[in-house]
């Protein structure tokens, strides 16, 4: 049987994608492409997870595709909403028949002398292997393991009597009706899980080891109502995707410059959005700066509306130990609970855990540096997607999607098979992938490429900078290397 050979593979059949394809299908017309999913659903994270209340923690405006516009009344959505969105994105753009699902990448190496990557694939649930071959490899395959989320090695945890539950694997028959819950974190799945499992539960309790900034957002935007009223659907989402752009940008900012002011003005909103006896400098107020760490975003103030309520209770200690009513906290009191959700973090896996070669030699992705935020020095026809961690991913994977395609125009027009970027020299130095202090973050900075001191190789983290260079830069910036592939 012949090997079967794409002009591009696409890993990864979630958000990303799913734009990819598009991006692809619009800019690159004729291309022979297919998306490997290694799940049997294709939605990626939005097919995932399926916990209470579980939504977006950006705005749809924005993380909704460039070329899709966004006309649910919900700018901040629910996942079931988003997967949808993803599913017609698919549909409409006939990309189902391109999917092929349960096919999970394990290896993928790159041969010079055929200038074509070799992909090693395993397919259903028997992980049958098969091989695939391309001319270029575009990675969308995410940044955290699918298998399962991080849940810290908590001393006495077999000696808890109630249900111990991790929000990615949720169970489907999980009833917490009436029930005394604690969720275990602060970050934005504690913040979704909390006011949502009050709706039901008899108490919720969320124990963090830290604050976290928490910001209060509409979930609906009043600007994009009003454009929807008046103007083309297009051109409404446009208007309301650069004025979110512009004022992420504009908070960002200004958080970055005078970081003493934004933490003052996020911790008064809170102050005001709850009863005036709460510690809000014990729960509210961390101790890192404004954007140290992604904040969180609360629609509506559902969180804050819960705790006015007396629905839910923050404490902020340390889990000393499980034991058989509850948790011990750090401070000697016991924290009883008949459910615990462990809403402790992602554990994150680069490239979607596949192991990559080049020429025979594998390639340490932790050790190699990233050209754009999108390819990598010295690995010929790769570009992978990873978003912004200060806006919403889709901005950076629409980018990403136009300059790849832009590449592959400029190579086919020239008849060129090979495009490689290039160190130039000891002159970039390397540092941290993002300089974010989140435990999951620094847990996991060795599965995923380096940045560099200088441009091309240091990452932006600034869309409208990004915007600039990706689609006027020029390709022959020194760096690429062309070649046609031997013959």
């Amino acid at each position: 049987m012949s090997l079967e050979h794409f002009d591009t593979l696409i890993i990864g059949a979630g958000l990303s994608g799913i734009g990819s394809a598009v991006h692809l299908q619009q800019r690159c017309p004729g291309q022979r492409f297919a998306i490997l999913e290694g799940r049997e659903r294709l939605g990626g994270t939005w097919d995932l997870f399926r916990y209470p209340g579980v939504r977006s923690d950006s705005d749809m405006h924005t993380l909704g595709y460039a070329f899709k516009p966004w006309t649910d009344g919900q700018a901040i959505a629910d996942g079931p909403s988003i997967l949808q969105y993803i599913l017609d994105t698919a549909q409409e753009h006939g990309l189902l028949p391109h999917i092929r699902l349960g096919h999970r990448v394990v290896r993928a190496a790159w041969s010079s002398p055929q200038a074509r990557w070799l992909l090693t694939v395993e397919r259903g649930p028997a992980k049958e292997r098969l091989q695939l071959s391309c001319n270029f490899l575009w990675v969308c395959s995410g940044y955290y393991n699918y298998a399962h989320g991080y849940t810290p090695d908590f001393p006495g945890l077999k000696q808890f009597k109630g249900r111990v539950v991790h929000p990615q694997d949720w169970p489907s028959d999980l009833d917490y009706r009436g029930q005394r819950v604690v969720v275990i974190g602060s970050g934005a799945t504690a913040m979704t899980l909390v006011p949502a499992m009050a709706q039901e539960a008899a108490q919720v309790t969320m124990l963090q080891r830290s604050p976290t900034y928490v910001v209060a957002r509409p979930r609906r935007d009043a600007l994009a109502d009003a454009l929807r009223k008046v103007l083309p659907e297009r051109l409404a989402y446009g208007l309301t995707r650069w004025k979110n752009v512009a004022l992420g940008l504009f908070f960002y900012g200004l958080a970055k410059r005078r970081p003493d002011r934004v933490k003052a003005r996020i911790v008064d909103a809170v102050v005001a959005a709850l009863p005036k006896a709460f510690d809000v400098l014990t729960h509210f107020t961390p101790r890192y700066k404004p954007w140290d760490q992604r904040i969180c975003l609360v629609p509506d103030g559902d969180l804050f509306k819960a705790i006015r309520r007396g629905k839910v209770h923050v404490v902020t200690d340390t889990v000393h130990a499980f034991e058989l009513q509850g948790i011990r906290l750090g401070s000697g009191a016991l924290l009883e609970a008949d459910l615990v959700v462990t809403a402790t973090g992602l554990d994150l896996l680069g490239f979607g855990g596949m192991a990559l070669q080049v020429d025979g030699t594998p390639l340490e992705i932790g050790k190699t540096m990233s050209y754009k935020g999108m390819m990598l020095a010295g690995v010929p026809n790769l570009a992978y997607v990873f978003g912004y961690t200060n806006a919403s991913w889709t901005l950076k994977s629409d980018l990403t999607g136009a300059f790849v395609c832009r590449l592959m125009r400029h190579m086919k027009g020239r008849g060129i098979g090979v495009c490689t970027p290039h160190l130039p020299g000891a002159d970039v130095q390397a540092q941290p992938w993002v300089d974010f202090s989140s435990g999951y973050i620094q847990r996991s900075l060795g599965q995923f490429p380096v940045q560099g001191s200088s441009t091309p190789w240091r990452l932006n983290q600034n869309y409208l900078r990004d915007l600039v260079d990706l689609r006027f830069g020029r390709l022959q910036d020194g760096v690429l290397e062309f070649s046609k592939p031997r013959e």
